[in-house]
């Protein structure tokens, strides 16, 4: 196996710092978390790998050239006092859109404000009209 030189590895610990959250979309691997599994990187090393924390539990690492995955693009959301942090914007956006269209009044004002956020792109998304 060919290992990526030192641009490459600095390139990637740029694109993928610790925290960002991925989906998996290949590896060829026995013991690889099920294809669509999301998880967190934990760190870049010196071969390139993602070291990852699955949210099944896995610490399968992503190697570099060879496995895919996908960045995701989590937005938080506050509504009610209720934190929660979304994977995919276009999920929290369908969920608040979704909840506009069954809401009236004062509730369908709240999550008018919060699907507007998201749509606009901010990363935090409250129900605060102030």
């Amino acid at each position: 196996m060919r290992f990526p030189n030192k641009e490459t590895v600095e390139r990637l610990r740029r694109e993928y710092p610790a925290g960002t959250r991925v989906e998996l979309v290949q590896m060829d691997d026995s013991q690889a978390p099920p294809i669509g599994t999301k998880g967190t990187v934990e760190g870049v090393d010196d071969t390139g790998s993602l070291l990852m924390k699955w949210d099944n539990g896995s610490g399968l690492n992503v190697v570099c050239g060879k496995d895919i995955v996908k960045k995701l693009d989590p937005v938080t959301t506050i509504c009610y006092g209720k934190t929660e942090v979304w994977d995919s914007r276009k999920e929290a956006a369908d969920f608040f859109l979704r909840a506009i269209a069954g809401s009236e009044g004062a509730e369908c004002k709240r999550y008018t404000t919060i699907y507007a956020k998201l749509v606009s792109g901010e990363k935090v998304c409250s129900d605060d009209v102030s």
